[in-house]
């Protein structure tokens, strides 16, 4: 699996319509989308899937009116349940000098029971790119499907893996019931390539997809990851981000190389009528060009931009406003996913 700062051929996004995911916001979401392919589309091609031909319209007047050009984005029409394109697209790895996209189950986070659509997603990305899908099946049992979500995962691209125990080996949500440890590293051998899985505590507080890696702990270059951390006892995040502190600096990656562990902060909490939403400045996403970041109007804003600036001295790192857009239980890179150049 190469690492996400290796160049892209294209992102692939899905135009926000599910108005359940941002309960009276849905209006000001496009608007954020438009930022997002003005911002990736300087250095890659943006494929947006539309669920219908209304959506599509929408979309196109919308990038059309925050001046984005048309040349940097396609629309395609297909119908989804929700936008959160890192969990239900297909992930891409290179076999052979080739790039094949890996296809996981999903599930809709072993939560919702309304995933149907999200399911024709993989074959209708290997219908478009060309590029050829393999289904991913468990280990210990062939016969079955591995329920799998891109945002429960985050490689450094030379054969490491980040993932957390909370969301693999918890039997709540559980994903593959009766799936070990064991069983998961076959898999990530398998498919992805991976020599070494670091398994990591708990993912942050608020977090509906109990415990993906991409909120708390991302590679930014090999041996070298970002980790949201906080010194407050107070705080609901202070036990796990300790022990994940605790935990990547004992371990080494693939190649033996002690890994560097650099701080990120963890915002002031960001609510909704009472609810704790998953803010976090680890789910960034690293374009070819630039490094879109969510912010959240907070004072540690401006360290995280300027802590992952430090590592992407050729690309811009720019902040996108995710105060609402994390109503939906997700930001920036949950809803994208990475097409690599072949």
């Amino acid at each position: 699996m190469p690492a996400e700062w290796e160049p892209h051929e294209a992102t692939w996004i899905a135009w926000p319509h599910h108005e359940p995911d941002w309960p009276g916001k849905i209006e000001c979401i496009p608007w954020v989308y438009a930022e997002i392919v003005r911002l990736l589309g300087t250095g890659e091609r943006v494929e947006i899937l539309c669920h219908d031909e209304s959506v599509a319209a929408s979309a196109r007047d919308c990038l059309r009116r925050s001046d984005v050009p048309a040349a940097c984005y396609r629309c395609h029409i297909l119908p989804t349940d929700r936008g959160w394109l890192r969990d239900s697209a297909p992930t891409a790895v290179r076999v052979a000098g080739r790039l094949e996209w890996i296809h996981w189950d999903f599930t809709a986070w072993a939560k919702y029971d309304n995933y149907s659509l999200d399911r024709q997603i993989p074959p209708f990305i290997e219908q478009v790119t060309g590029i050829p899908r393999e289904p991913a099946c468990r280990p210990d049992r062939p016969d079955r499907r591995l329920v799998l979500e891109g945002g429960a995962i985050d490689t450094d691209g030379e054969g490491t893996l980040l993932v957390t125990e909370e969301c693999l080996l918890s039997d709540e949500q559980c994903r593959n019931p009766g799936l070990t440890r064991q069983g998961y590293e076959q898999a990530f051998a398998r498919y992805l390539g991976i020599e070494k899985t670091i398994w990591l505590d708990r993912g942050c507080a608020g977090d509906d997809t109990h415990g993906h890696v991409d909120d708390i702990a991302r590679f930014v270059a090999p041996a070298l990851v970002l980790l949201t951390v906080t010194d407050d006892p107070a705080d609901a995040d202070y036990t796990w981000s300790q022990e994940n502190l605790r935990r990547l600096r004992s371990a080494t990656d693939a190649r033996g190389r002690r890994l560097r562990v650099v701080p990120l902060p963890i915002p002031p909490v960001v609510s909704f009528e009472g609810f704790r939403l998953p803010a976090s400045y680890a789910n960034f996403y690293i374009g070819t060009r630039t490094v879109i970041v969510p912010t959240f109007n907070e004072p540690q804003d401006r360290q995280a931009l300027t802590t992952i600036a430090e590592f992407f001295a050729t690309r811009q790192v720019v902040g996108i406003h995710a105060r609402d857009l994390v109503l939906g239980q997700g930001t920036l890179h949950c809803l994208s996913q990475q097409q690599p150049c072949q």
